[in-house]
């Protein structure tokens, strides 16, 4: 007897389309993050095409919104993987709702409203701390690097750009010397009123690369400029001092060591040390709730140290939650005595640090206690029993949500260049974190 199969027919025309919602279960992530985005406050969004007299009608901003975030939060994040997606893929197809907006609409989307989309995020914390998914018991602090949209091999030191810039003046001088030679032998053979050529296209684009080493070289120039001054140095110290007094200077203000370097692609990136190898980066700041493991307060910048976050990051969850944590833990990345200080003062009573003193399993050096008296006091708490209890949990809570974002999210690297744009795309995978992690938690 022959077996008998379910009918099969891949060209079966539909007389009446299926609802897209019986091809997904319904407890989907789609649905989770259509409904909480629905739940949000788009205002400023929609105050964009306010009066703007486009002859076509906009695609909702709202449908946009979800697509981006969705796509975020399912490892989609070029502009024109999420336009194909919308036709290819069945949760995508749910959110457009027989929209197909092109990836050129998503991607100037995208980049128009990066303020607005890292509001969302703080939005979206605030609605997790009414559903008491965040109890601002505990919190962790770390950093991550995350790659730049830029090669580290387009760009170059600032004594390369010396040697660069003489040489391409150089060829310049000599291309038109001898271009200067060429017209005075056709003047003196066809005559003087023959139309002029262009710039010769050699020379053009000698012209364009010394422009670029110059800006390059000026922006180390301004940044090495901002660092001496925020070191005590002034614009009239001398190289050596006069009096002979104190070591002198290895050189001038303003000037950059000659390995001091700079990307043309994103000038605003930096080489950051990154697992075993140095790369284009920037780093990125994220407060994670321990009950939870939701991300609460953000952070971006281009200085490999973390020291200087530590205020900052606790300041973003008073700002963004209304309250400040009972706890906070951080690691060695973010000690400073300044910090510490400015967290022991009334502003932040109630609130108990913990950050760590040196890299786990080294020996500590005799601190000074009329130099660093807070960091003296650090080290009293991370000493007793208790704060070795609470400094063990550190770990546990904050770094499982960088692998999220780097491994189950597959989210590596920027798209966008520039730190402020970096930040928003930033503010945009932590919120696609963040209703993947409530979305976990609800089901």
């Amino acid at each position: 007897m022959a077996t008998s199969f379910l009918p099969y027919e891949p060209n079966q025309t539909f007389l009446l389309p299926p609802s897209p919602s019986e091809w997904l279960a319904e407890d989907h992530l789609v649905y989770f993050v259509s409904e909480i985005i629905d739940r949000l406050e788009l205002g400023k969004f929609y105050a964009r095409y306010e009066g703007d007299g486009r002859r076509n009608q906009p695609y909702d901003p709202a449908l946009l919104v979800k697509v981006l975030v969705y796509g975020y939060a399912t490892r989609v994040f070029s502009s024109r993987q999420l336009a194909r997606k919308l036709y290819e893929d069945v949760g995508f197809r749910v959110l457009g709702a027989g929209n197909f907006p092109s990836h050129r609409t998503i991607c100037e989307f995208r980049m128009r409203h990066l303020p607005e989309l890292k509001e969302l995020f703080v939005a979206v914390a605030r609605l997790a701390k009414e559903m008491g998914l965040v109890k601002l018991g505990t919190v962790a602090l770390d950093g991550t690097k995350v790659k730049a949209q830029a090669s580290k091999h387009k760009a170059m030191s600032y004594g390369r750009m010396k040697e660069q810039e003489q040489k391409l003046k150089a060829e310049i001088e000599a291309l038109l010397e001898r271009a200067q030679q060429t017209d005075a032998q056709e003047d003196a053979q066809y005559g003087a009123d023959q139309e002029e050529e262009q710039l010769p296209e050699e020379l053009k684009r000698r012209h364009d690369r010394l422009a670029k080493i110059e800006a390059a070289k000026q922006r180390l120039e301004e940044r090495q400029a901002q660092a001496d001054r925020e070191r005590g140095r002034h614009p009239d110290d001398e190289q050596r001092r006069g009096d002979g007094a104190g070591r002198p200077f290895k050189r001038e203000f303003g000037v950059p060591e000659d390995k001091a370097q700079d990307n043309f692609t994103d000038p605003q990136s930096r080489i950051m040390k990154m697992g075993g190898s140095f790369e284009q980066c920037y780093n990125a700041q994220a407060m994670v709730d321990a009950d939870s493991q939701l991300i609460v307060a953000i952070g971006l910048g281009n200085n490999a140290a973390d020291n200087e976050q530590l205020v900052p990051m606790v300041d973003a969850v008073k700002e963004n939650l209304g309250l400040l944590p009972k706890r906070v833990l951080g690691d060695a990345g973010f000690r400073s005595e300044d910090g510490f200080a400015k967290l022991a003062t009334q502003k932040y009573e109630g609130m108990e640090v913990l950050v760590a003193l040196g890299r786990e399993g080294k020996d500590q050096a005799a601190i000074d206690p009329k130099l660093y008296p807070a960091t003296v006091r650090m080290a009293e708490r991370l000493a007793s029993k208790e704060g070795q209890a609470h400094y063990r949990r550190r770990k546990a809570i904050v770094e499982p949500v960088f692998g999220w974002i780097k491994h189950a999210m597959g989210f590596r690297q920027f798209s966008l260049r520039g730190i402020d744009k970096v930040a928003g795309e930033w503010g945009l995978v932590c919120l696609a974190l963040n209703l993947r992690r409530m979305w976990a938690l609800q089901f």
